[in-house]
């Protein structure tokens, strides 16, 4: 079964943004193929329906988002501890840029639901983070 992510604490059908079915992230509530966004195979993000080395967007390896298909300590984008994603490879609370709970994205550290930036209903791969916010 497909995950969905709204549009901030909204969970109506009207406010969807994405739709995630494991492999493929669809623009709005589309499961067509033709509004595949991005492919993500748990461990790269490829633009579109590709799964070519050469449109590969982002790597995740489960705690860094890396450029492309870099692995590099250089190339890091953002951290994730978990709960906190953070600028580069820092992990100070000054860099935190969102604040995931499992349910809601909030901006920086809050989790005060005036800060709620999308909101997740079923499972969401972290790896696709950085694509969709």
């Amino acid at each position: 079964m497909a995950s969905t992510i709204y549009k901030g604490r909204s969970t109506s059908s009207r406010d969807i943004l994405y739709t995630f079915d494991g492999k493929h992230l669809y623009k709005g509530r589309s499961t067509s193929s033709r509004d595949i966004l991005y492919t993500f195979d748990g461990k790269h993000i490829y633009k579109g329906r590709s799964t070519s080395s050469r449109d590969i967007l982002f790597t995740f390896d489960g705690k860094e988002y890396y450029e492309g298909r870099s692995t590099s300590s250089r190339d890091i984008l953002h951290t994730f501890d978990g709960k906190h994603l953070y600028r580069g490879r820092s992990t100070s609370s000054r860099d935190v840029l969102y604040t995931v709970d499992g349910k809601h994205i909030y901006e920086g550290r809050s989790t005060s639901s005036r800060d709620i930036l999308m909101t997740m209903e079923g499972h969401i791969s972290l790896g696709i983070f950085p694509v969709i916010l």
